[in-house]
């Protein structure tokens, strides 16, 4: 465990990207045969209970890994090693408690905060509150040490234990059902959902706790060897905690009750309006929930991971006044993600249908979640941008900013969704508008705040300008791409069965996706928005490199 070189931050949210990536490419591939399994209202009911344990969770520990990652990191700046440790120590105490104390709440008052259904598959949740806690300290301070690679493999141990333990549950939980009503059996199929999602949790648990004991003494030489002064007493480490996380969890949570209160505004004025049972909106916010938002969640997990890999480097270069070198890492952080974001936004809405064929082929639902992923598409821009000022601001002190920019943020885009919903014909789609609303206001206005507080003036022209104009000259050969091989299929007659016609799509939509990686390879280096330099500071920097010199691009 160590610090990587002076823009290995970028290295290691290369890292911890590519991890998030893992994670939600296996995330939306076992969705698909798992809502075939537990069917459209099974994964709506599931989906009305994550979110409400979503809130739960962020209210309790979930904002744990960042001020853990914060704080010590701060500290190992100093080399203050025992004060590290006894944060970390700290750290627990604060989770057991907020954790335990959530789990048994959510628990007793499930009826109470969910609907019926929606409540028996909350409850199932309930354990898994507690493990993430304990689970955001280990990563937060595998995070603040600047090494990203254990949190990176946990998350994919995670998800691939979640992947294949909720469907095997999901199957052994509706055999369990008390009756055959599709109702009855969509509610436990989502039970067994939210077991596997626990199960998944605690697999990554116990593997940090592996990695933990690993390196326990080379750590506990350190300790040993610390005279840096006084150490703190746990009366100053649980200041220090709360100070840290509770912004931290509120800002989070405000993002998630958006979800939850715009859940209730749709439900509310659905069946009041428009006359929808239960069964039609839980199925709709299924759709948007359950299929349409975790595809965008994929390209966003890089913004994510430069939000986790940029608090404790910078923490450390503020924390020493080195305010001109946090303003490059940010910068740097930034250009960084938006070179991926942009152009991921892009090829989103223009190969929304083929993307969602593959992995969500129900005829019911194709064109809407279609449609909902085409309008959610600036969000992929906007929320890699929150995300990352989020996790300056915290980095940086200023640990208040994200939560009254994320309360003023939901105050217009909840009259926004009730205007839309009141007077418009949008109906679920006013759900996908809002949410790009609320990030798209949050990124400006921490974006203010930088520009204020910290004296950091944002690149246009490079970092957002020039990668655009590539990602449409990528989006416009992707489509063209993937249309012609499409109609190649159809000249050749190779769109008669089901099958077939969902093979062809994969078929397009590779040669499509592959050819507008190269596009926007070529076009970024073409017209100047990244350089030899940056491309080296980038994951597998100097293949890059090496390639470019090949094509004759630089």
């Amino acid at each position: 465990m160590g610090k990587s070189g002076k823009n290995g931050f970028i290295l290691q949210a290369g890292i911890l990207a590519a991890a998030g990536v893992i994670t939600r490419i296996i995330g939306i591939l076992y969705r698909s045969p798992l809502v075939a399994i537990i069917g459209d209202e099974g994964n709506g009911y599931y989906s009305a209970a994550y979110t409400i344990y979503t809130i739960i969770l962020l209210v309790s520990t979930n904002g744990i890994p960042s001020a853990v990652s914060k704080i010590v990191a701060g500290k190992l700046a100093k080399k203050e090693y025992k004060n590290a440790h006894k944060i970390f120590m700290g750290a627990f105490c604060y989770v057991t408690i907020a954790g335990g104390l959530a789990s048994m709440a959510c628990f007793l008052f499930a009826d109470k905060i969910a609907g019926e259904s929606s409540a028996m598959v909350l409850r199932v949740f309930t354990p898994t509150i507690f493990l993430s806690g304990l689970l955001g300290v280990f990563r937060g301070y595998f995070q603040a040490h600047g090494s990203m690679l254990q949190t990176s493999f946990s998350q994919v141990l995670e998800q691939i234990a979640n992947a294949l333990l909720s469907i095997g549950a999901a199957l052994v939980f509706m055999s369990l059902a008390p009756s055959a009503d599709s109702s009855s059996l969509a509610v436990y199929g989502a039970m067994g959902s939210a077991f596997g999602t626990g199960a998944g949790v605690l697999t990554a648990l116990l593997f940090m706790m592996t990695a933990y004991r690993i390196n326990y003494k080379m750590l506990k030489r350190r300790r040993e060897k610390d005279r840096t002064g006084q150490v703190l007493s746990y009366g100053q480490v649980f200041k220090m905690i709360l100070t840290m996380v509770t912004p931290v969890i509120l800002s989070t949570c405000i993002y998630n009750v958006s979800s939850f209160s715009n859940l209730q505004i749709y439900s509310m004025i659905a069946e009041k309006l428009h006359g929808f049972t239960e069964t039609q909106i839980t199925t709709y916010y299924g759709y948007y929930s359950g299929k349409a938002n975790p595809i965008t969640n994929i390209p966003i997990a890089f913004a994510a991971a430069m939000s986790i890999a940029i608090i404790p480097t910078i923490s450390g270069s503020f924390e020493k006044g080195e305010k001109k070198e946090c303003n490059k890492k940010i910068g740097d952080g930034i250009k960084t993600a938006m070179l991926i974001s942009i152009p991921a936004a892009v090829g989103m809405a223009v190969l929304a249908k083929p993307v969602v064929y593959i992995l969500y082929p129900q005829p019911d639902s194709l064109q809407v979640v279609a449609n909902l992923l085409q309008i959610l598409a600036p969000s992929v821009v906007f929320y890699g941008l929150s995300t990352i000022t989020n996790g300056v601001l915290q980095a940086t002190g200023y640990v208040n900013k994200p939560v009254i920019h994320a309360s003023i943020a939901l105050g217009l885009q909840t009259i926004l969704l009730i205007l839309l919903l009141l007077y418009t014909p949008v109906d679920i789609y006013g759900m996908a508008i809002a949410a790009v609303v609320y990030s798209l206001l949050v990124s400006l206005m921490n974006g203010m705040v930088l520009r204020k507080k910290l004296k950091y003036k944002q690149e246009m022209i490079r970092t957002f300008l020039l990668p655009l104009a590539a990602a449409l000259g990528m989006g416009a050969a992707a489509f063209g791409i993937y249309r012609g091989v499409d109609y190649l299929f159809i000249l050749l007659k190779m769109q008669n069965a089901g099958e077939i016609v969902w093979i062809n799509n994969c078929i397009s939509l590779v040669i499509s996706v592959l050819t507008a990686i190269l596009v926007y390879f070529l076009l970024v280096i073409k017209i100047g928005a990244v350089t030899v330099s940056e491309l080296k500071a980038m994951p597998k920097g100097n293949q890059l490199v090496r390639l470019a010199k090949k094509l004759h691009l630089i």
